[in-house]
């Protein structure tokens, strides 16, 4: 889907059609729109191939005037086998038009297109407004590590419960998310760097604080994911251990049980051949065996209880 956005003074305006100087939003497009970004605005074909891949990295690049822009950002998707995940979003930038694509609906774009503006932005000047959309990146990835946090310690409460394989599995995606993310985060950190030193930084005037408030707030995205990370993976270790532990003790018990039994049936098997004497000559030979076995089970167990080994 393909919308048009005037620039005024206090934001923007949704247009019908495209005039020069507007902004793009393009948002999981169809093979039909891909052509009109190619032929009409002439935008880049491996451009929108790299956007269309969702493993491509962050990067720049700068062709007959026009800067071209990927930038990671994140989306989250119930449906998908990973819930919280990054995606590819391009930027083109030119002295016509402001582009901004993106394969897929994300949360960054649906808050940036949005009427309920938080923060004064000079939309006039794209390169802000491009610092703009960085922002407000990073302050989804800052929301979706709290889920994150949030969902692992829900798993973490169920793990004391019950060391099921289904919540082990969500913490494994939860990692992965994070894996994703940290990934993700360090690419832009490098492209912002990138960007504030290229000349279309140095000939706009960008908001120093904005700028300032989006390079520190993608430091914290950093170093909450990487927080984040290393609890869960101490906490992925432990319940291995937890669960190595139950598992010792199981095999330790079952152990001691079959002792046990192999005392009685050691005492029967010495019995198996004169038995039948040993009951001529008394009538309670077999009682007198059985609670013979019975006692040395039990005594066998008293031992190993006063040993620690149960």
């Amino acid at each position: 889907m393909i919308t048009y956005w005037q620039i005024v003074r206090n934001g923007l305006l949704p247009l019908q059609t495209y005039i020069k100087g507007s902004v793009i939003n393009v948002v999981s497009p169809t093979i039909e729109e891909l052509n009109i970004l190619k032929h009409t605005f002439k935008i880049d074909e491996d451009f929108l191939n790299d956007i269309m891949d969702v493993d491509e990295r962050s990067r720049m690049e700068v062709d007959e005037g026009k800067l071209y822009l990927i930038y990671r950002v994140p989306y989250y998707n119930k449906d998908n086998g990973l819930p919280y995940a990054t995606m590819p979003l391009g930027v083109m930038l030119s002295e016509e038009a402001l582009i901004v694509v993106g394969s897929q609906h994300n949360d960054v774009l649906a808050e940036v297109f949005s009427k309920n503006i938080k923060k004064q932005v000079d939309y006039e000047n794209k390169i802000e407004f491009l610092f703009h959309i960085i922002d407000y990146s990073t302050i989804t990835y800052l929301k979706f590590l709290k889920q994150i946090n949030g969902e692992t310690n829900l798993i973490e409460q169920a793990l004391e419960k019950s060391t099921k394989n289904e919540e082990l599995h969500k913490l494994l995606l939860m990692e992965k998310c994070l894996v994703y993310f940290n990934t993700s985060l360090r690419s832009n950190e490098i492209l912002i760097a990138k960007l504030r030193n290229s000349k279309y930084f140095k000939k706009n005037e960008v908001d120093e604080e904005l700028v300032e408030d989006v390079i520190i707030e993608i430091k914290q995205a950093i170093e909450m994911t990487h927080v984040y990370s290393d609890i869960l993976s101490g906490m992925m270790d432990a319940f291995a251990s937890v669960i190595s532990n139950n598992l010792n003790i199981v095999m330790k018990k079952l152990t001691i049980v079959t002792i046990a039994l192999a005392i009685p049936t050691m005492v029967a098997s010495f019995f198996g051949m004169n038995v039948k004497n040993f009951m001529e000559e008394s009538n309670f030979a077999f009682i007198s065996i059985v609670f013979g076995a019975a006692a040395l089970a039990v005594t066998g167990v008293v031992l190993m209880r006063r040993n620690k080994m149960t």
